[in-house]
Parts: structure tokens; C-alpha cells; sequence
């Protein structure tokens, strides 16, 4: 866990023990040896039993950045583990008190298309899945109008956790949020990528431009062909709902980009 996470060492020992209990739920008994990090604190005060270390970590784990696994279980498997670690997650002191639960997102590893959205809303916080309200129904439509089914798609957010009355989510917390996200896409590794928001289209590609200057083309995104388009919220009837027009014509450059034909609406 690096200090950009949690500097203060009482919270890094809650972290990790959090961690280790989660890792322990998920039916992990062995960890890979790893390069040592020495901590500013004794290691001793962490007082979390430690989980085995293997004598010999498998080559495909051998270092902290090798690829992830290729194998579909395993890769679903260990979604479930960082889904744990997710849910152990206190480094956004605000949204870890008022949270009801964390919101990981759905999805099989795999697949073509990933959605990123911004965080999590009430109803997302109460039932623990992402675009499960009115603009979750309006994402639907726009899956199904793209020749998807839902449960084809992986869905997830910037933030794991709804910040209070639905605010913007600060800078420090994508920046939390941020390696969970990382290691989420990777595991899943989609072939393309649709940003759903300004908030999200800048936080996933690290920039400042505008949502008006980023959709009508493609980013990379760790070598994954990636566009921005607007928030199914902002879809919505008292918002902007003639920007539907728009958001069908990033659809349609997405799908001739992935070689999927395009359905006509009705």
C-alpha cells in the first residue's frame, strides 16, 4: 500500500488488517513474497496474524506489475478478492462513514465493452450495484439500443463509495480510488472503453480537457481504444435529454470501431 493511499500509520494498520481479513474471506491462504518495504513505524504494532507466504510465488506473479492472469476463473476470482479489498477500503474518511456499502461493479471479465461512470447514487449505495436507477434504466436502453445485452458488458465506476448528496467526487478521492480502478479494468480487460461523464472521462484518461473536446474520437487508455461520451443523468427528462442524439452518434462511432453493426432505432 503506497503512501499516496494513507500516510497516517494508524490508518495503514487498520488498512492491512482489514485486507487481511478480506483475503482470508475470499478463501486466500498465501500470499507471494514481495520486495520489502521498510515502514516508519515497527511492524510489529500492526498486530495483524499474517497470512502464509508461499516458499515460491507462481512465475505469473513473480513481480508486482506482471500481467494478469489470462485464465478466465482466475481472473474472476480475483475480481472477487479486490472487490474484498474494496470493501475493507477507509482511506476517504467522509465516504467511508456515510456509505452504506461499497459498489464494485458487475460485469463478466472478458468482455468487449466496459462502461465507467462516475460514482455510485443513492440507489446504487443501497443496492450495491451500479446504474440501478433512472439513469441506470437509460444506460440500459442505450446498451440494448447498441446490440448488448446488459450482463454482455462490464459496468463500474470512478468511485466505489457514494459521495453525500451525490456531489462531485473530490480530486484526493479518484486518487484513492484510483489504483482499485486500474486493477479492476486490467482484470476484466475489455477490448474498448466508454467513459460515461465529464468527471469520469477526465479522471480514467488523467486529463483536463473538456467532455465538449474529448468525445468524437478515441483515447488509449493502457492500449485500450477508449471514448468519452455524456452521463446517462444528464440524459435525463429535466436535464438535457436532446443530447441523446449525440450520445447515439459516439455510440455509432464506437460500434463501427469495434466492427459491430448498427442497429437502427426506431
Amino acid at each position: 500500500m503506497s503512501a499516496s493511499f494513507c500516510d497516517n500509520p494508524e490508518e495503514l494498520r487498520r488498512q492491512v488488517r482489514g485486507h487481511v481479513q478480506s483475503l482470508r474471506a475470499a478463501g486466500v491462504e498465501w500470499l507471494p513474497a514481495g520486495t520489502r518495504v521498510e515502514l516508519k513505524f515497527a511492524a510489529a504494532e500492526t498486530e495483524v496474524e499474517p497470512v502464509g507466504i508461499a516458499p515460491a510465488p507462481p512465475p505469473a506473479l513473480e513481480t508486482p506489475h506482471a500481467a494478469p492472469p489470462a485464465d478466465l476463473d482466475q481472473r474472476r476470482q480475483a475480481l472477487q478478492v479486490l472487490a474484498a479489498e474494496v470493501k475493507s477500503c477507509m482511506c476517504c474518511a467522509e465516504l467511508a462513514s456515510t456509505r452504506t456499502q461499497t459498489v464494485f461493479g458487475v460485469g463478466p471479465p472478458g468482455v468487449e465493452l466496459c462502461f465507467v461512470g462516475e460514482a455510485p447514487g443513492a440507489d446504487e449505495d443501497a443496492q450495491g450495484m451500479p446504474f440501478v436507477g433512472r439513469a441506470g434504466d437509460l444506460l440500459n436502453r442505450i446498451i440494448a439500443a447498441c446490440g448488448f445485452k446488459r450482463e454482455e458488458v462490464y459496468i463500474c465506476n470512478i468511485l466505489k463509495c457514494r459521495p453525500p448528496g451525490n456531489r462531485t467526487p473530490l480530486p484526493s478521492e479518484a486518487a484513492n480510488c484510483r489504483g482499485f480502478l486500474e486493477r479492476q479494468i486490467k482484470l476484466v480487460q475489455p477490448k474498448f472503453i466508454c467513459a460515461l461523464g465529464g468527471c469520469a472521462a477526465t479522471n480514467l484518461l488523467q486529463t483536463t480537457l473538456s467532455l465538449g473536446k474529448l468525445r468524437g474520437k478515441f483515447h488509449d487508455w493502457h492500449g485500450i481504444p477508449t471514448i468519452a461520451t455524456y452521463h446517462p443523468a444528464y440524459l435525463l427528462p429535466h436535464r438535457s435529454p436532446e443530447k441523446k442524439k449525440e450520445v447515439w452518434e459516439d455510440m455509432k462511432m464506437l460500434l463501427a470501431r469495434m466492427g459491430r453493426p448498427i442497429p437502427q432505432r426506431t
